[in-house]
């Protein structure tokens, strides 16, 4: 029997709890029509989840009873952080969808200087992110950023980690040396990265690397970069 997997602000650290967020109340009560005596996966969207059984259900709140306890294990090799260029509105919410899926840790929407489109809803974003988040098996939801300018997003990245451009000039991905820890990503616009941004992030020690000879559209980049990128050993 599936076990459906909720991520909240939950204390998990009691042996029981009341379930009060009123979105989750309603997903088990009128969408999932989960009864007592079903289990639950509970995720406090950090480190922890619980296996807990419901105990009582009410009108605005649900009582659980903590049956197992256990640390988050599918977290992947390399902890990725994707900056990438505005795209229009769906497209840009499959990149926030399936970059949840690869287990990106944070998106950082940037306007560069042939980005076109440059209005997001956040909050929609935050909702797809939660959603994937609960659907792939992770226990945690990546943090998704206000859009900010390129040179913005540049002072955001530290010059410890790796840093990496996605651009048709740079250097195959399999080239790169193999480092594990916190990875920035950058994939740009449809019209791709000016010769100014590629210098600057040049100047910075960024590795320029490519997806390879074919051209790629802005959210197939950023999708396949982040699961690369978060499997690089």
């Amino acid at each position: 029997m599936k076990i459906h997997r909720f991520i909240g602000s939950f204390d998990l650290s009691k042996e029981s709890l009341q379930i009060t967020d009123t979105e989750i109340v309603n997903q088990m009560k009128n969408v999932l029509r989960l009864k007592k005596g079903e289990l639950v996966e509970l995720c406090d969207g950090k480190h922890i989840s619980v296996i807990a059984e419901i105990c009582n259900m009410k009108k605005n709140n649900i009582d659980v009873l903590i049956k197992e306890k256990e640390e988050n294990k599918n977290q992947p090799k390399n902890n990725v952080a994707l900056f990438c260029a505005v795209l229009k509105k769906e497209n840009f919410e499959l990149v926030v969808q399936k970059a949840t899926e690869c287990g990106v840790s944070k998106i950082v929407p940037i306007i560069s200087e042939r980005t076109i489109k440059t209005g997001l809803n956040i909050e929609r974003l935050q909702k797809i992110a939660k959603e994937a988040s609960e659907q792939c098996g992770r226990i945690n939801i990546p943090e998704i950023l206000e859009p900010i300018n390129f040179d913005k997003s540049l002072e955001l990245t530290n010059k410890n980690n790796l840093n990496i451009l996605f651009d048709s000039s740079g250097e195959s991905l399999g080239s790169l040396a193999a480092k594990s820890g916190n990875v920035n990503i950058f994939i740009g616009p449809e019209g791709g990265w000016t010769e100014k941004e590629i210098i600057e992030a040049k100047n910075l020690n960024f590795k320029i690397a490519s997806l390879g000879s074919l051209t790629l559209r802005g959210e197939t980049a950023a999708i396949i970069a982040t699961y690369l990128i978060s499997n690089l050993e």
